[in-house]
């Protein structure tokens, strides 16, 4: 070996040394250590935003380094991230984040309200206690608190709600680890996940049907996020993290106690095992990786993204394969590897191959129907309509009239008026996307005939209307807008 110059070039050869652990590290990159002496050639970018709060400038700066290593490294495993996970500064950011979502409370009681109530002495105190638990190792998760919120096909889905405190150190967690498993995963999936969304993933579909790929596998997976195998999800994420002390967190998390409600008002306790419960922080991050070696899998050499040339979209559990043939073998590949060495579980009566091109087929996704219609115009050639299907419609009507039944009568019209422009502006911006125009005036002359109703109810002399108006118009001043 050359001494002095190993390159044979001009100037001698100067790697970056670096000691971390009594562990001399060789690297021309600077690590995610926050050495003193690191000079970064460019400038940190602004502070990045996350769930509409500002993240202070160093956490900012140590998530960018998070990064940069995991996508200059990819087979890098991280060990020295526990420390970052108590840091003072992540804890009190991971807080801003949760009590700005002002969720539900945990088996405690307590609220984020009765946090943000706190005088700054106590405050302080919470945070000096929570650190010192992560710093010792005495943290330990409390149990999950379950509840069922009913899903549109009229069943009900478990939730499982931590306590504030216990969310606070998942969200602090994800502040670390979200980085480095976002410089892996794929552009194909978009649920979850920062910067992206389900318009990106419906653009997706729409560029893949126009390049040719109209046959379809609409994938459902039956309680996908209850069926993850934990120790297959620890190995997912050992891949990545080496440091023990993150990883026992998260499993303490994934085996926490889940208390419900039972009959005659007992308290029912069972310990998973399997799945991670809907509703923890860090829940959609691990959803995401698990699935994300499924992606892997895809698109590899000898899978069916090459051999088919399949496209894949995903958004967290829900996703399609398309293909300009939807051949037995493509199929069998992925029923087998899903329930074969992912242990998941395909519910078959909502599972099916959809064919685009095919008269009367639609595709159903992320609330919106993809159908091939005729021109408006009379045109000979058919375009792909995108719009609000017809069970986001059912649901947003079923909002409608809670909102203006019995229960509304005392309530004076400006403020429930008020009260549904807020609803039906928030709904349609998710729904605004593709051509939503036809399910727009649908709404908009249901609304109209509820309150119409809710008007005529709400005193014994008729509702009428002035000569020569109309109810829209009597409406829409009193303060109604239509989508």
């Amino acid at each position: 070996m050359t001494r002095g110059n190993a390159r044979r070039a001009k100037d001698p050869c100067r790697p970056n040394c670096f000691i971390r652990s009594k562990e001399i590290r060789l690297d021309t990159r600077p690590t995610t250590e926050e050495h003193g002496g690191l000079n970064w050639d460019q400038p940190m970018d602004k502070p990045e935003v996350k769930s509409g709060i500002m993240l202070p400038q160093k956490i900012s700066e140590l998530r960018k380094k998070l990064a940069h290593k995991a996508k200059q490294e990819p087979q890098f495993r991280f060990y020295a991230l526990y420390d970052r996970v108590y840091r003072e500064d992540v804890l009190r950011t991971a807080a801003s984040l949760v009590l700005n979502h002002d969720g539900a409370a945990g088996v405690d009681g307590v609220t984020c309200q009765d946090l943000l109530s706190l005088d700054e002495p106590a405050w302080n105190a919470f945070f000096r206690e929570l650190h010192e638990e992560l710093r010792t190792k005495r943290y330990r998760p409390q149990p999950v608190k379950r509840v069922y919120i009913p899903k549109p096909d009229g069943r009900l889905r478990p939730l499982g709600i931590p306590t504030v405190k216990d969310r606070i150190v998942q969200t602090a967690v994800l502040l670390v680890l979200e980085p480095i498993f976002e410089a892996d995963f794929l552009d194909s999936s978009y649920g979850f996940r920062p910067g992206r969304n389900a318009h990106q993933a419906i653009d997706a579909i729409r560029q893949y049907l126009a390049a040719g790929f109209t046959e379809v596998y609409d994938a459902d997976l039956k309680s996908y996020f209850d069926t993850i195998p934990h120790d297959a999800l620890i190995k997912c994420l050992e891949r990545r993290i080496a440091d023990g002390k993150v990883l026992k967190l998260i499993r303490m998390w994934l085996e926490s106690p889940v208390v419900e409600n039972a009959d005659q008002g007992r308290k029912k306790v069972s310990r998973p095992k399997q799945g991670t419960p809907q509703g923890g922080v860090i829940s959609p991050l691990l959803a995401n990786l698990y699935l994300h070696w499924f992606e892997k899998q895809h698109g590899r050499g000898d899978g069916p993204g090459t051999w088919a040339n399949s496209k894949l979209v995903r958004y967290a559990d829900d996703f399609v394969v398309l293909a300009r043939y939807q051949s037995p073998q493509l199929v069998n590949w992925i029923e087998r590897l899903l329930e074969g060495r992912f242990q998941l579980t395909i519910n078959r009566e909502k599972t099916r191959i959809v064919k685009m091109r095919q008269p009367g087929e639609s595709l159903t996704f992320l609330g919106f129907t993809l159908r091939y219609d005729r021109d408006l115009h009379g045109r000979n050639h058919r375009y792909l309509n995108v719009a609000p299907s017809k069970k986001a419609l059912a649901r947003a009507r079923e909002k409608v009239r809670e909102l203006t039944g019995p229960q509304c009568c005392c309530v004076p019209i400006p403020e429930l008026i008020q009260t549904i422009n807020r609803w039906t502006m928030s709904w349609s911006r998710y729904y605004r996307y593709g051509y939503p125009r036809m399910v727009f005036r649908q709404l908009n002359w249901y609304v109209g005939q509820r309150l119409r109703h809710h008007l005529q109810r709400r005193s014994q002399r008729p509702f009428q209307v002035a000569e020569g108006t109309t109810v829209y118009a009597k409406l829409q001043r009193l303060g109604l807008r239509p989508l």
